[in-house]
């Protein structure tokens, strides 16, 4: 079998590559990238040495695909993936839907001329902001927790957040660019029958993850409590309660050598939730808890004001993708804390290095 991962020398394509070859040596492993996130470029000559076949290449531009070989499927994992991307000098609005919309039309053309499937890693930011914002919560052991004795809004229960929540905007540009890319996805994959699949992703972590404060969470935090850099906690009263969950992006690997084996089909659901769920949980102040054990004392800042698209609670429920594919996360998050520590450690420039 033939894959094409775009994005490959970010954190999860490369981790992706890196895990599919250990698990099945004979597959063919192509990879593209433009190397726009910072650090990035590090990754490239390590993959080349694993025998994948590399090129410079941008998903922006329908001319980019033109050169590539035919290949079985199509893993996508390049995006701009901060929510705050087009907004406030972040990004520019237009690069944001040219990379994560527009780029998804020249993947799903190349798909379609190649008869290949196609995989989206997808977002948690998909869901409505306002609707997550009005789950009500309550504050226990440094942490937002539901609140028992309030009703759940559809699609959220102790589990967390089920597909069937609401995706009504505002769910920010960089979600809607998303959710706009699975609607082509699966549109595409009906229209031309190739096998689509959408993978709506919750926080990936782990080692050798650029990090910063819009993106990479978990490596930035740990990062810059080791170096005793400026950290904050920003609105919801600046005590550092808003809640995610996370999972190791080598955990989507048995999930993804599923999907690669299934055909086109109308009897399987094509969007499935993905994440470390409620075990595999913590807030940021629960974070600064397992840092000061880790690396010893560091002060936080307070910001009050909270901003737009910020969320307090947010836990992906995967039942579905459990009963559907027999997929759960494996790797523990305290497993998953301490190996970007090490990295850390043995890294000392890896905040230069992300862009910080």
């Amino acid at each position: 079998m033939k894959i094409l991962i775009t994005g490959i020398c970010g954190f999860v394509g490369s981790t992706l590559a890196q895990a599919w070859l250990e698990a099945e040596p004979g597959i063919e492993i192509y990879g593209l990238d433009n190397f726009t996130r910072p650090g990035s470029e590090l990754n490239r000559n390590e993959l080349i040495k694993l025998g994948i076949r590399f090129y410079h290449g941008d998903i922006r531009l329908a001319s980019d695909f033109a050169t590539l070989p035919k290949v079985d499927w199509v893993i996508d994992a390049a995006a701009n993936p901060s929510v705050l991307a087009g907004i406030k000098g972040y990004s520019s609005s237009r690069q944001l839907v040219e990379h994560n919309l527009i780029g998804t039309v020249n993947m799903l053309e190349y798909c379609k001329r190649n008869g290949a499937g196609f995989i989206l890693l997808s977002t948690s930011r998909v869901y409505s902001i306002n609707k997550l914002t009005d789950i009500h919560v309550e504050p226990e052991d440094d942490a937002f927790i539901l609140k028992a004795d309030r009703p759940l809004p559809p699609g959220v229960s102790a589990a967390g957040v089920s597909e069937s929540f609401s995706t009504e905007p505002p769910i920010s540009l960089y979600g809607s660019t998303k959710l706009a890319s699975e609607i082509l996805a699966l549109e595409y994959g009906e229209s031309f029958h190739n096998p689509v699949w959408i993978n709506r992703c919750g926080v990936l972590a782990g080692s050798g993850q650029f990090g910063r404060a819009d993106q990479g969470i978990f490596a930035y935090w740990l990062n810059s409590w080791l170096r005793k850099k400026p950290l904050s906690y920003i609105g919801f009263d600046g005590k550092g309660y808003q809640v995610r969950d996370s999972f190791q992006p080598r955990d989507l690997l048995p999930l993804l050598r599923k999907q690669t084996s299934t055909g086109f089909t109308t009897e399987i659901p094509k969007i499935i939730n993905l994440g470390g769920g409620v075990r595999n949980s913590m807030s940021l102040a629960q974070l600064s808890g397992w840092c000061r054990e880790r690396f010893g004392p560091h002060e936080i800042a307070a910001v009050l004001e909270t901003r737009p698209f910020d969320i307090p609670w947010m836990v992906m429920d995967s039942t579905l993708a459990g009963k559907t594919w027999d997929w759960q996360p494996q790797t523990p998050l305290e497993n998953i804390l301490e190996e970007i520590a090490l990295h850390a450690e043995q890294n000392p420039d890896w905040l230069e290095i992300s862009g910080y």
